[in-house]
């Protein structure tokens, strides 16, 4: 059994139960004041992290700025900061790497200055919302892949949401696919590293 908390001079473990109750306590103590006024502060764990990017599932925004062909930034409808998005499916060049450029061009094709629904799926090891952008109803990561300017993204044996897509641009060597040095991002940055 692990030890959660030893006082000096016991041998005794306090459980996590008690522990709770012991946290819940130390709580009350300094807010009883406020409880008897009728107010009710957020009982939040000091050690628990505070998630700022708390969002709703779909929301609507303006594009302000396009980074590269699977990135950019939205403005919520409603006002409010710009969120730095990622488009969750797709996996698209960086701007150094052959046809970057072209596909960044490509989103701001499709999204520039465009009201656009965002639907936030997760969120990516940079903190990133992984999210679905449609605009005039159309789903902006199948168009990207069906254009040929970006790849359906695999993960282990999964081949991504958008592998009709892919195949079919594959098949007409559409944008990337018709260029014999087009990689992966992945792979790129492997072997060239990170855009400058």
């Amino acid at each position: 059994m692990g030890h959660w908390l030893q006082p000096p001079g016991h041998h005794r473990v306090i459980g996590p139960a008690r522990l709770w109750l012991c946290w819940v306590g130390a709580w009350l103590l300094p807010n009883a004041a406020v409880l008897a006024q009728g107010h009710a502060p957020s009982l939040q764990p000091l050690s628990r992290p505070v998630n700022h990017a708390t969002h709703p599932s779909q929301w609507e925004g303006w594009v302000t700025k396009v980074v590269d062909g699977d990135t950019l930034h939205v403005q919520p409808a409603q006002g409010g900061i710009s969120h730095k998005l990622r488009i969750k499916g797709i996996d698209a060049p960086e701007v150094c790497q052959a046809w970057g450029m072209q596909s960044r061009e490509a989103l701001a094709r499709l999204v520039w200055g465009q009201r656009v629904t965002v639907r936030v799926h997760d969120v990516d090891d940079h903190g990133r919302w992984l999210v679905q952008v449609m605009v005039h109803g159309e789903d902006v990561g199948a168009q990207l892949v069906a254009q040929g300017h970006a790849w359906s993204y695999q993960f282990r044996r999964d081949p991504g949401p958008y592998v009709f897509q892919q195949q079919q641009a594959a098949i007409h060597r559409l944008g990337l696919f018709g260029q014999p040095q087009a990689m992966r991002p992945r792979e790129f940055r492997q072997r060239h590293g990170p855009c400058p």
